[in-house]
């Protein structure tokens, strides 16, 4: 989703049947990257030594992101050890800062794995706005989390640090919309970019592999 369709409620986008059909497929997508799959960041980013980082930025709010999701998730849990993969949160709007301190306060209580796509089901399947503080703490003490505890985190500085430094990274990588990733601090691509949500996957497994050898 684009910067400017941001607060829109598009109908989502479909994915293929198979995120990286198979190894010899991928390898031939690889070798047919071109520079308008991708952009090379003219000011590249510090990062951790030892690792290529890739960074999902997504918006709860973004159906592209919701369809997408279901790919990312199978494709992450298979990179290798050298990748550190994170998430990070996008608000082109002030008033969708809430949806990042929403994500960050499931991630201090170590719920990704258990409500990240419950929110997106939440707010895609089932029209939930999560605008509101009151909402999105009914959301949650229905999942059997803690709502005091949860309450608590939603608004703390950890919580809102970590939203104002995933708007800076945003910043830093000159995204205009989501789903988008990035890979190294060097590089970012997206569905738009690759062609397909399915694509950017395999260009960005071209992208590790150029960051490992010092691309």
């Amino acid at each position: 989703m684009k910067r400017r369709d941001f607060s829109a409620r598009l109908a989502g986008l479909g994915l293929g049947a198979s995120t990286l059909a198979t190894p010899l497929l991928a390898q031939a997508q690889a070798k047919a990257l071109s520079e308008s799959d991708y952009v090379r960041l003219s000011q590249p980013l510090s990062v951790e030594k030892g690792k290529v980082e890739v960074v999902e930025f997504f918006w709860y709010g973004c159906p592209h992101c919701f369809a997408f999701e279901p790919a990312l998730d199978a494709w992450q849990k298979k990179l290798p050890a050298d990748v550190a993969f994170r998430r990070v949160p996008v608000a082109f709007r002030e008033s969708y800062t809430i949806h990042q301190r929403l994500f960050y306060a499931i991630e201090a209580m170590g719920k990704v794995e258990e409500l990240h796509r419950k929110v997106f089901q939440a707010i895609h399947g089932e029209r939930k706005r999560f605008e509101k503080e009151d909402e999105i703490l009914e959301f949650v003490g229905k999942n059997g989390v803690d709502t005091a505890k949860f309450k608590e985190l939603l608004s703390s500085f950890t919580v809102s640090t970590k939203a104002k430094q995933a708007s800076r990274l945003a910043e830093a990588y000159k995204i205009d919309g989501v789903p988008a990733l990035g890979i190294g601090g060097k590089y970012y691509t997206s569905g738009q970019q690759a062609g397909s949500p399915d694509r950017s996957l395999v260009v960005a497994d071209a992208l590790i592999d150029r960051v490992r050898k010092g691309g």
